[in-house]
């Protein structure tokens, strides 16, 4: 293939990448200041290892049990392991910034390339769906055929990095790679559908001069994902809209809109949809929370982490979105200051030194297409 864009089509029509061709793919996305104020590229990345470490060390813990048990989590705990009150990776920062170190090394996005570089160094936590890769990668076969079909959160909780290569010349082509890197790991169409949205949301997020309007963040991430699901049928895991079936992006919208036109608070709501690794889980609380708290970057993040039962990659997720819309400096500096930076069991600083490289790469002044 000549590019990324020819090779998704060419999955597509051969039906081995589970998505619909939406109109997105053909859309360019808006535009930035020029140049790109990075501090808001770097919130976006330090926003996925803060909210990551801040709930690593209770995740899977409900949020009932969580408050009874350690009070509200506002700060890093010490950690078991370590012996330290630091912020410590799990696989959503890892996984996050070994994309970001290859985008770095080939200057954009090859799908072969990131899909090696997943199976190089130890995955803290990993998840059933990424193990499923890797066993499927060591046999030899194709990046693209190596991806189970899982709605998992895996895919979303990494994606932000594809953006960077687009900053100076932005194309529709950020919208192929968000599609190509979302399939490596989890072919499936509400994970990649969901990372394209996401993608989206955060682009125009690092754009805004001021927060927006609460309904925005639902109606942006589902006029991209609702054109780009190929017709799976999902069912919940449990909850209050346990009977639904049907399209993973009705499901998002309808109870989302529900919950914040009754003002539901978010620790109950959230609950209410079990709040777990599945994306009928993940995307809905992400949204609410943004929804309530988007214009905090603070609360947010508390509330995703205490709010929620997979709280690390709720919080990562979270902590991208105003990352992005408030940039370092709108993160708590003891937040950053407590992160232990790690990618690896034994790498310090290897966060900071990935984003000054990101810096040096993608944030120089150039072409930049303005409004007109």
């Amino acid at each position: 293939m000549e590019n990324n864009r020819e090779l998704l089509q060419e999955l597509i029509d051969d039906g081995q990448l589970r998505l619909r061709r939406g109109r997105v793919f053909d859309e360019e996305p808006s535009s930035l200041p020029a140049p790109i104020d990075f501090d808001r590229v770097e919130g976006m990345l330090l926003g996925v290892a803060i909210g990551d470490s801040l709930g690593a060390p209770t995740e899977g813990v409900l949020p009932h049990d969580r408050q009874e048990m350690f009070g509200e989590v506002r700060d890093y705990a010490t950690s078991p392991r370590y012996g330290q009150a630091r912020g410590f990776p799990t696989d959503d920062t890892q996984l996050t910034f070994w994309t970001l170190e290859q985008l770095i090394a080939d200057g954009k996005l090859v799908p072969e390339n990131l899909a090696d570089r997943f199976t190089r160094g130890r995955i803290f936590g990993i998840g059933s769906t990424v193990q499923g890769f890797l066993i499927e990668r060591e046999t030899g076969k194709p990046w693209y055929r190596c991806g189970p079909e899982s709605a998992g959160n895996g895919a979303l909780m990494r994606i932000s990095p594809v953006l960077l290569p687009h900053l100076k010349h932005p194309s529709a082509d950020l919208w192929v790679d968000a599609a190509l890197s979302a399939s490596i790991t989890h072919n499936d169409t509400a994970s990649i559908s969901a990372c394209v949205g996401f993608v989206a949301l955060l682009w125009d997020l690092l754009g805004m001069e001021e927060p927006p309007e609460p309904g925005w963040w639902l109606r942006r991430w589902i006029e991209v994902s609702r054109d780009l699901e190929s017709g799976t049928v999902y069912r919940p895991r449990g909850g209050d809209a346990r009977d639904y079936e049907g399209p993973f992006w009705p499901y998002v919208e309808e109870n989302v809109s529900r919950a914040y036109e009754r003002g539901i608070p978010t620790v109950e709501v959230c609950n209410s949809w079990y709040s777990g690794a599945y994306l009928l889980e993940t995307v809905p609380c992400v949204v609410y929370i943004l929804m309530c708290h988007g214009h905090d970057p603070e609360e947010a993040i508390v509330r995703a982490v205490n709010d929620t039962r997979d709280n690390d990659t709720v919080g990562a997720v979270v902590g991208a979105a105003v990352g992005a819309l408030h940039g370092r400096r709108g993160l708590p500096e003891r937040w950053i200051d407590g992160l232990s930076g790690r990618t690896r069991e034994d790498d310090d600083g290897r966060v900071f030194e990935l984003i000054a490289e990101a810096r040096a790469k993608f944030g120089r002044a150039g072409s930049w297409r303005t409004e007109t």
